[in-house]
């Protein structure tokens, strides 16, 4: 497996994955549409993918406009193998060499992710949307976890 920066070519692949996932699943998958990766990978932000086998296992977009992590995604047939925090990882290195701004995100109480955060060393700061639990991570905390 390795991770490279995300291009406009890997959008319908980023897609199939958003849809294939179990938990944080979109009522709508039309809402998303390709439009927004465009908009995310060109000028709001930055993505990377996961790749194995020649296929995007899992992807991970930061949106340096509002502060936070657009997606970050695993297929689950690919889950447990370290893609998420790899992805992860590579993001913030990335979105910490841009801003020292606190980064945030929102995900849905009582899943994998939740945990997965918590471990990560994100704060949970309260609530997002409809029910979502908001994060967040400061360059700080970031730089003192990863020296």
């Amino acid at each position: 497996m390795y991770i490279r920066e995300a291009t406009l070519s890997d959008i319908s692949a980023m897609q199939i994955v958003r849809r294939a996932v179990r938990e944080n699943a979109l009522s709508d998958p039309t809402r998303i549409s390709d439009e927004d990766y465009v908009d995310f990978l060109t000028s709001r932000g930055k993505g990377w993918v996961a790749i194995e086998n020649g296929e995007v296992n899992g992807f991970a977009i930061a949106d340096l406009q509002e502060h936070n992590i657009w997606a970050l995604f695993v297929h689950p047939d690919h889950e447990a193998k370290g893609i998420g925090l790899a992805l992860h990882d590579q993001m913030l290195n990335w979105y910490f060499s841009q801003t020292n701004t606190t980064v945030w995100l929102s995900t849905a109480p009582g899943t994998r992710a939740e945990r997965f955060y918590h471990k990560a060393g994100w704060t949970l700061t309260g609530y997002y949307g409809q029910g979502e639990l908001r994060f967040e991570i400061s360059s700080k905390v970031w730089k003192t976890l990863h020296q």
